[in-house]
Parts: structure tokens; sequence; C-alpha cells
């Protein structure tokens, strides 16, 4: 029996192979800028928190220009690489000191203007950000420009809920537990009712973050917003790497989706995502990229299965009765869990061609090509994509690489010139 959301590749009269889009479910555009810059020890104990500071530093030196020549280059990789849609989980909202700028949405219009530039299809996700920490402590100096009131954010959520078009949609991101007091998110959770729009927030990432929770919270983060929250199909958990057997089959049970960041993950040291119990329990995921260390497809799907590997010591994880193939069930679950987290359904007409005369193809099947795809090499195969019927890439490259490329290059020069 074929399963339900099976993808099932098509070779064209050329000899080429078409397969639908994926959509990138975590983005922090401006990390894309500072990849690479983390990986000198700075402390005995790194971990994700002392990688924190950085990038709190890194993203005091953002304006809306910076951000959208960062976006641009970001959003250009990521259709090379085969998404065609990106979920932005985007809390740079205001100047470094904390105060809004002239029109409080310039950081989400410059998001705006980099998708509409590129041609990706983009669901901005503006942050509500309020405390630094479960106790409710204020904001720090460098969170600040993080920060809203209710009122303010729920403000600025209208304004970009009024420029949804074709290839743009807005929801709602609560940035984690720990940022977003319990009556906030009550109160932002009944503000939008039961508009159909998508609900994303960070949970479950750190250790640390699941210890404070049961200390303040009296229970560990997905059991508590399982059961605070009302999560439904409309929400997305992003990361939940840290799960009991209990919050496994509560996610499922749900139908909310997850949002998997394997080399984001693996770069921060965050942990292993339960896959093979998640996938027993029928729950739904997507792949997201995060903070862009790796803008591909197929790493993120490759590495997934990998670390399950290394945790089980077994072969080929990811699979079911009735899919045995590793690379179909991931791209084929990898999109639908896409198309139910990021509110976009148009994104199924989106086309990625890979190339069929690539020697990694030669000889492939409808039936091996997706595991060719994501196991076979590190090429690039992917040749052409479309989205929303326009022409995004032609031969492996975006329509407009080099000017973006030449954009990129002289924001970073002002971005790594800004000191410390």
């Amino acid at each position: 029996m074929t399963p339900p959301d099976a993808i099932e590749p098509l070779r064209d009269a050329a000899g080429h192979w078409q397969l639908p889009g994926l959509a990138n479910l975590h983005s922090h555009a401006f990390q894309r800028a500072m990849a690479g810059l983390a990986e000198r020890q700075g402390d005995p104990n790194d971990s994700f928190w002392t990688w924190r500071e950085l990038m709190y530093r890194f993203a005091g030196r953002f304006d809306p220009d910076s951000l959208h020549a960062v976006a641009c280059q970001l959003y250009a990789e990521m259709l090379e690489a085969g998404y065609t849609t990106v979920c932005e989980f985007h809390y740079l909202h205001h100047q470094p000191d904390g105060r809004p700028y002239d029109d409080p949405a310039a950081m989400s219009k410059a998001l705006v203007a980099a998708a509409r530039d590129t041609g990706i299809r983009l669901t901005l996700l503006p942050v509500l950000y309020m405390s630094g920490g479960f106790d409710g402590r204020p904001l720090s100096d460098r969170q600040r420009r993080f920060g809203h009131s209710l009122d303010a954010y729920l403000a600025l959520l209208q304004q970009l809920r009024g420029l949804r078009g074709e290839t743009f949609e807005a929801g709602v991101a609560l940035h984690s537990l720990r940022a977003v007091p319990a009556d906030a998110m009550r109160a932002l959770l009944s503000a939008i009712g039961d508009e159909p729009m998508p609900v994303h927030i960070h949970i479950a990432e750190q250790l640390h973050e699941v210890e404070e929770c049961l200390a303040l919270r009296g229970a560990r983060p997905v059991r508590w917003l399982l059961d605070n929250a009302g999560v439904d199909a409309r929400w997305t958990l992003v990361h939940a790497t840290h799960l009991d057997a209990g919050e496994v089959a509560g996610i499922a049970a749900s139908g909310a989706t997850v949002a998997i960041c394997p080399t984001t993950e693996a770069n921060l040291g965050d942990g292993l995502f339960p896959l093979a119990d998640y996938l027993a329990a029928g729950g739904h995921w997507g792949v997201g990229s995060d903070s862009h260390v790796s803008v591909s497809v197929v790493e993120e799907l490759r590495w997934l299965e990998y670390g399950q590997r290394l945790r089980t010591h077994r072969r080929n994880v990811a699979v079911s009765p009735a899919q045995p193939s590793t690379g179909a069930l991931l791209y084929s679950q990898a999109h639908a869990g896409g198309m139910r987290a990021c509110g976009q359904p148009g994104s199924a007409a989106d086309r990625v061609q890979l190339d069929g005369d690539a020697p990694a193809l030669a000889g492939a099947t409808a039936g091996d090509l997706l595991d060719r795809f994501v196991f076979a090499g590190n090429r690039p195969l992917v040749r052409e994509v479309d989205v929303a019927g326009r022409a995004c890439v032609r031969g492996g490259r975006h329509r407009d690489a080099d000017g973006i490329a030449a954009r990129y290059r002289l924001a970073l020069a002002d971005l790594l010139g800004g000191g410390g």
C-alpha cells in the first residue's frame, strides 16, 4: 500500500526529475551572516548558552538594509537547495537600544522585500518576546530590541497580516515558554481566537530549559504547553528535542507539527530528536535550517536519519511497513509536514527539477530517486526551481545570484567591521 503522503518523482522528456519543493520550517535569517564564526572555543564549557551571547552581540549590528541583504543571500541559497517556502521566525524587531523604528514593521518589511526579490514563499512569524527567563526577569540590554508589549505585538501582527498575498503569509510565534509569561500567552491565544494562522514556538531545545520549567512551572515544557495552550494542527513545535514518552504521544495526538533542525541542533550540541518513537506515534514533522550553518535540504534529511543510526546502532530507521525507502519517507513526510506548518496551500504546485544527467542519478528510477538524492554524495543536484509559476533557479543558480552575492559581501563587510 502506498502511503497517503508519498511523493512520486516524475521524469520529464529531457530525462530530468520533477519533485515538489520543501518548506524550510525554521529560519533566523540574520544568523546566516555569522555561520562559521562561532567555531572557536571561548569557554571550556561551550554550549548553546555561550553561543547565544555571541549571537546577541552580532544581532545588535543589524538594520533593515543589512537584514535585507543577508536575507536575500540566504533565500537565494534556499531556492538553489530546493526549498520553495521559508518560515521566518523573526525577533529582530527594533533598534539595538530597544526603541522602535519610525515604522515599527521596518525589520519585518525588510524580510518581506527579500522574499519578494528572490521569489521564495515566505511565512513570516513575528515573535512575541517579553521576559528574560521563566522567573519573569526583565529583558537584558541585548534582548531589548526583541521585546514587545502584547498590544504593540498585536498591532504589528495586524499590519503584517494586511500584507498577505499569493506567496506571503503571516502567523504568530511565541519565542519560548521562558520568554512569554503564561498569562501573556493565554491573552495572545485569546486575541487570535480560532483564526486559521500558523502558530510556532521554540520548545524543549535545551536540558537546562526542561529543568527550569520543571522547577518553576511544575511540568516539563511540552507537557505544560499541551496542558495549557490548546495545541492543535495550527501549531509547530520547534526542536522539541527533549521529550518523554507521554510528550511524544501527546504531540502526535494534538495534530501539531514538529520542526526538526538537525544541522543546527548538532552544531549547538542540543541533542537528538526521538524520531523513531515519534514516527511510530504517527506524528507530523518537517525540517528547518534555523541558524543556517548549512542550507541544504539533503543535509537536514540525511543527518536526521544518521543521528538515529548513531543512537540506535542500526540502519534505515525512518521507514515504515508501507514505505521501506528511507529517502522517500523522509522527503515525503517533510513535504507533508511543511505544507501543514507554513499555511501556504499554493506551495503544493511549486516545482524542483533535479539534474537527470548528474552521475549520482545515473540509472535512477522513480523507486530509488529519493534515496539517491538524499544519500548519494554532496554535489548539488537541483537544476531548476519554480515558485508560483515563476522561474527562480536555472542551471542550478538563482536568477540574480551575482547581484545578490555582491550586495551580501558589502553588508557582511559592514557587519564584521562593527567591532568585537
